[in-house]
This record gives structure tokens, sequence and C-alpha cells, in this order.
């Protein structure tokens, strides 16, 4: 990230706290990485890890399409300006208004069961989705190429769904493959590749190989895609990849501010951004790194304690910081992903604001909810 600190005091103290902060520079920065390493492949961004329509039209703007998991990001994707090629439907248990949507704007479908052969658009473009039954190096709520996951068709019927395709007059473009987000080890990426590679004799050639994202902020990026570039060739496919988490997470940042400290079993700095702000640390023990924005002598172990009454309500532990104050801010960084996305008016707490900066000034991209934007649709409306 490259915004100062003295951008970030001035931008909680102009917004209040929690708030979402994002950095432009950054931004770009993970595209271009992603478009070094990849060539020539077309980028869809996974919408889910961030759906703000500022953060889609930049990304639209530059010629990215979209990947679609539901009927709202398909709206979204239609209000940034997208549609036709570059707008992918994809999901386990897509909806009836899902397929006409998808079919209205001539999106791709990414087929997860071969029953959807018969529920798609007439003369839709698909792929179909493969679980390579792999155990990957990330939290099991995160893997989705296992063979226990709910994703995608086995090796084995994937042939025979493509088939099926065809012999219901659709374009049946080629194979997906995702199998999980934050991915650590990029052997796990080469043995999915792998295993896709060996259905060539049972496809015959292809159009498309979709080998989805799910790499790691630190992943070897150049290695992922080499590999990925020859399970394509082997089908003499053109590549498309589908990064989410990897474009936005190092952009954005929480910033939340100490309310209080008490030590019981373990000392506590207690702040106003909790699970209903930042959920991936509750959801599957996510670790986001935290830097104090201010400097006093001495550090201690403290555990980030959230106002919500549940014990898991912990935005991390054993942080090293000098003594916490009421007032001092925290910045809790890598949370552009699957943060405010995520975040909900649990205990009818409003969601926070989120500012992108850009050119040494800030800019409001969503407003703060109030109280009364929570519980309007609740009113009687007679």
């Amino acid at each position: 990230m490259t915004i100062p600190d003295s951008a970030l005091h001035a931008a909680a103290q102009t917004y209040g706290t929690p708030l979402y902060v994002y950095d432009a520079a950054e931004l770009d920065a993970a595209l271009a990485r992603v478009r070094a390493a990849f060539g020539g492949a077309q980028v869809y961004y996974a919408m889910k890890a961030n759906p703000n329509l500022s953060l889609l039209r930049r990304l639209h703007a530059s010629g990215v399409g979209f990947e679609c998991v539901s009927a709202g990001e398909l709206a979204r994707a239609a209000h940034a300006g997208a549609g036709g090629e570059q707008v992918l439907v994809n999901g386990p248990a897509k909806t009836a208004q899902e397929y006409a949507e998808g079919g209205r704007l001539g999106a791709t479908f990414i087929l997860d069961r071969e029953e959807e052969v018969g529920l798609l658009p007439p003369a839709s473009r698909a792929l179909v989705r493969v679980n390579p039954a792999l155990k990957v190096s990330t939290h099991d709520h995160l893997a989705t190429g296992a063979a226990s996951s709910k994703f995608g068709v086995t090796l084995d019927q994937a042939p025979r769904v493509l088939q099926a395709l065809r012999d219901a007059g659709h374009e049946a473009l080629g194979l997906h493959v995702h199998i999980g987000s934050a991915i650590r080890d990029a052997g796990d990426f080469t043995a999915a590749f792998a295993r896709l590679s060996a259905l060539r004799p049972h496809t015959g050639p292809l159009a498309v190989l979709d080998a989805g994202g799910g790499w790691s902020l630190d992943a070897d990026l150049h290695g992922i895609a080499r590999a990925a570039h020859e399970a394509a060739a082997a089908f003499g496919a053109r590549l498309w990849v589908e990064p989410g988490r990897y474009l936005v997470a190092g952009a954005g940042t929480l910033l939340t501010r100490v309310v209080g400290t008490k030590v019981t079993g373990r000392p506590f700095a207690l702040v106003d951004a909790g699970m209903t702000e930042l959920l991936r640390p509750m959801l599957y023990g996510a670790q986001h790194p935290v830097r104090p924005l201010w400097s006093r002598p001495g550090t201690g172990p403290w555990d980030l304690a959230g106002p919500a009454c549940e014990s898991g309500d912990l935005l991390a532990r054993g942080v090293p910081l000098a003594a916490p104050q009421p007032g001092d801010l925290l910045a809790i960084d890598e949370a552009g992903a699957y943060g405010a996305a995520m975040s909900s008016t649990y205990l009818t707490r409003p969601r926070p604001a989120e500012v992108l900066y850009e050119g040494g000034a800030w800019r409001v991209i969503r407003g703060r909810e109030t109280s009364q934007d929570i519980w309007r649709l609740e009113e009687d409306m007679v």
C-alpha cells in the first residue's frame, strides 16, 4: 500500500471509523502483475471479493471482465457496463432468474453439474467446471477442488457433459477449474492443471481453458502461469483466469480506533470494528497484518476484540502494541477482499463507509449507512 500514515489519519478524522480505505495505485499494480505473469490471458474479476461499483468500473475500463455468482452480481456487472463475453455466470445452485439474466446479457455459463445442460437458455456458450479432487494448502472452508467439495463435476463426468452441451445445441467452449482461495503452494495449481490435461484424449481440442484464481498474495504467479499455459496448450485452447482476492486484498485497509483496554485471562484492546466489519478472522481463522498508527515506547501482546457480544469477535490475537490508549488508530491490512463485501448489519450496526485514495486525495465510493437505512424496508409501506 502506498498511502502515507498521515493520509490514513486524515481519512479517519474526516470520515470516521470503522472505515475501509483503498489504494488506487495498488489496485492498478495488482492487475499489472497478473497481466505480466499471464500474458494474453483474458482476465475476469471474481466479483464476490469486493463488488464496489467504483472498483468494478475501474476494472471494466481496464478491459477486465466479471465472474458473477448471483443475480445481484449480474445486475452490478450490467450496471458497470459489462455484457456479452465480458460476463461469466458461475455458482453451484443457479436460479431461474440467473439463467434468464445471463441469457439476456449474452454471458458465458459455467456448468457446475450435468443437469444444468437442460436449464441453459437456447444456444448458450458454456464451460464445464471440473473438480480435480485434490487436497490443497488452504483452510477447508476455502478449498473448492477437494473430492468432498460441492463444486464441479468429476474428471470422469467432464467429457460426457461437454458432449451433452453440444448435443443440446450449445457452444461447449471448454473446461473450468478453481481449487480454492488463498492457496499457498503453487504446486497445488500444477497438480490441478495436470489432471485436466489428462482429459485431452477424451475431450479433443477445446476453445477455452479457464484456470480460475485463488492465488495467495505472495504466490509465484509466473510459475502458476507457465503451468496454466501448458495446460491450455494441451487442448489448443485460449487461457482465461479469474482473480478475485489477489486483485483487491492488498489495496484495502480497515481503519479502527481503540475504545479501551481490559485484562482477563488475556490482555484485550477493545476496538470499534469487529466481526460485522471484518468476518474473515471469525469465519476461517484469517490472519491480517495489523499496524498501530501511533508511536510510544514499549510493546506487549494484545488481542483485538470487537464490540459484539460474541466470544469469536476477535480480529487478531497476540498483536505487539505499545500500550493502547482510547482514540489510537489501527490499520488492519490486506482487507480489500471479503471485508466490506461480507460486512453485515448484525446488531443494527451500520456498515462502514469506503473511500478511495488516488492522486493524493480521498474520494467516497460508498457512504456510511445509518440506522434508518437499516430498518427502512421494515417500516409499514402502506
